[in-house]
């Protein structure tokens, strides 16, 4: 099977001129200036381009890479666009982009007839459109799709990829399939790009002068996205936050070679809503549903993925380690999965990196069985692989991150020792350069991932490198831990928001609850009148005693004066703490579940 036959794959239009008109927008291929279509600006309606040219002369014409979707609010239809992109490498010799900027076009002519609090409804909904415009982490192709994995992408019949490209693409996998639907009701199969929310990385091996490319593609599933404190554990469909597929592919001498790995959120109901603290209360939710919602997911994986070892790396301690052993208990009613417990923070710790050995000890047997995807330069299957791990900590973040690195080292000399590039006592670790760019390619990953569900880049990132915690690191590390507080409090709740709309999660409707409408306490308002209260009556304790140590036993009323500075601060600070949760961010939209 050759994949790559190019006389059959479908290809989209992939450099578009945008034509600005008082009544519409037209957008049409550069390439074929026949194909191409237009929205009102009246009603957001999308006709595909007929016979009748256009007389007109635009407002205004630029250079667009793409439509993303479309989206109705109260108002009108906008329409988002490709502004920039980036060729950051190839899949399987197509080219991969990755999305720099976009815009959201305006077909909202309707504005004017809203009464004010659907405008002030519509002006927070467009604020949420704002946030979707600088969306990190986003790529495609014109030429193929990258949401399937190789192994898979050789199970799929034979002229699969004649088809159009968004017809190919697994659905967990597209970051804007709700957005689609217009240009798919209109049939306009040569504009519609799916685009993959993760990371794709790139880079170049050299191994005892045999060329090798290396590519590390993470595909974020859009069933339950959300930020790192909004979206946690799993719905009642079994769907849990941050799961994602990695893909480390291989290719060298005309061999290719593929090993999938999955993180993703214990699968369990449970929360951790922010209330200010550094670390928030983490509760779990007690469901009549909870053995179903656990079985139901790890039955979808097994379906997809084959045999699978849950490798949970949270504490025993503490709030973490009563989630680890309700999800421990759990696991033990599935007897088609293996479940491993591995306290990272125990074992490894900021610098016995190599302690994760234990941890590669107890799964090695299942690991080598699962194996990895390998095919010759004649596209013959020579291997397959026939299961998974899948990692989690609690973010599924840093923790997860270094032991993925760690696998993905494992099974690339593996790979290398098949195709007889190192022979069977060697390993990459022995070339400093190529192993060096093998662990930039896994710290680049993390951060990306990080920076999609937290905020921030990775934490632990020296331990994927250099295999154990610098100083510089860990001065990175406490800025990154600083910025997800931040956050995590005062900013992913309106971030969750965004996500929600443009994923379909929360559905505009004109008949439905005000999002400008909000009960208790408003964070944008009332938390810098408490700072600047907390700030100023520190303050002023201070100056109070100050005087009063300089002027003790002469004027009493000093020490008074800052008793009652201390006092009203006290007060403060606890009304903040009591009210934690309302002063921090919030989403709008939709709820926890």
């Amino acid at each position: 099977m050759e994949i790559e036959a190019s006389s059959a794959h479908f290809k989209l239009w992939n450099q578009l001129e945008l034509q600005e008109f008082q009544d519409k927008f037209l957008i049409k291929s550069v390439e074929s200036p026949s194909q191409g279509f237009s929205i009102a600006r009246s009603d957001g309606n999308i006709e595909p381009l007929n016979s009748d040219t256009c007389s007109e002369t635009p407002s205004k014409i630029s250079t667009i890479y793409g439509v993303a979707g479309t989206i109705r609010l109260l108002a009108g239809t906008y329409v988002l666009v490709i502004t920039s992109r980036k060729e950051v490498g190839t899949y399987l010799g197509f080219p991969v982009f990755c999305v720099m900027s976009m815009k959201f076009l305006y077909c909202n002519d309707a504005l004017r007839l809203l009464n004010s609090q659907e405008k002030r409804d519509e002006a927070y909904f467009m604020n949420l459109l704002k946030i979707v415009e600088s969306t990190p982490g986003l790529y495609y192709s014109y030429e193929t799709d990258i949401t399937l994995n190789l192994q898979r992408r050789f199970k799929l019949a034979e002229g699969w990829m004649s088809k159009p490209i968004w017809k190919q693409a697994d659905p967990r996998f597209v970051w804007n399939k709700n957005i689609l639907e217009d240009l798919i009701e209109k049939k306009l199969d040569g504009f519609i790009i799916p685009v993959l929310q993760g990371s794709f990385q790139a880079g170049q091996l050299k191994l005892k002068n045999t060329a090798a490319k290396i590519t590390l593609i993470s595909r974020r599933c859009t069933r339950r996205l959300g930020t790192r404190m909004w979206r946690r554990g799993a719905n009642l469909e079994g769907d849990v936050a941050n799961f994602i597929e990695t893909e480390q592919l291989l290719e060298c001498e005309g061999f290719r070679s593929s090993y999938l790995q999955i993180r993703g959120s214990i699968p369990l109901l449970w929360e951790q809503i922010v209330d200010l603290s550094y670390k928030p209360q983490l509760k779990i939710i007690n469901h009549e549903q909870t053995s179903e919602v656990v079985a139901r997911h790890f039955y979808d994986l097994v379906q997809r993925y084959g045999d699978t070892v849950a490798v949970d790396l949270t504490d025993k301690h503490g709030d973490e380690g009563t989630l680890n052993a309700v999800f421990a208990a759990e696991m033990e009613k599935l007897p088609n999965v293996r479940y491993v417990s591995f306290d990272f923070h125990q074992c490894c710790g900021n610098s016995n990196f190599d302690n994760i050995q234990l941890l590669y000890d107890q799964i090695s047997e299942d690991f080598e069985k699962q194996g990895y995807f390998l095919v010759d330069a004649e596209c013959e299957v020579l291997k397959e692989q026939k299961g998974v791990i899948r990692s989690n900590c609690i973010d599924c973040l840093d923790r997860t991150n270094v032991t993925q690195s760690y696998l993905g080292q494992q099974s690339l000399n593996s790979q290398l020792q098949r195709i007889g590039i190192l022979s069977s006592t060697e390993d990459i670790s022995m070339f400093t350069e190529d192993h060096e760019n093998f662990k930039i390619l896994w710290v680049d990953q993390g951060d990306e991932i990080s920076l999609e569900y937290c905020g921030t880049h990775a934490l632990k990132r020296d331990m994927v490198r250099y295999g154990k915690q610098t100083m510089a690191g860990l001065f990175r590390d406490g800025m990154s831990a600083i910025s997800r507080y931040y956050l995590n409090n005062f900013h992913d709740g309106v971030r969750q928001d965004a996500i929600d709309l443009v994923s379909g999660h929360y559905t505009v409707n004109r008949n439905g609850p005000s999002p400008s409408q909000l009960n208790g306490f408003e964070s944008m308002s009332y938390l810098p009148v408490a700072s600047a209260l907390l700030v100023g009556g520190l303050t002023l304790t201070s100056v109070t005693l100050n005087q009063a140590s300089f002027v003790a036993g002469r004027n009493a009323q000093h020490f008074v004066s800052s008793v009652v500075c201390a006092g009203v601060t006290a007060g403060v600070m606890a009304l903040v703490k009591s009210n934690g949760r309302q002063l921090c961010s919030r989403p709008r939209l939709c709820g926890l579940l």
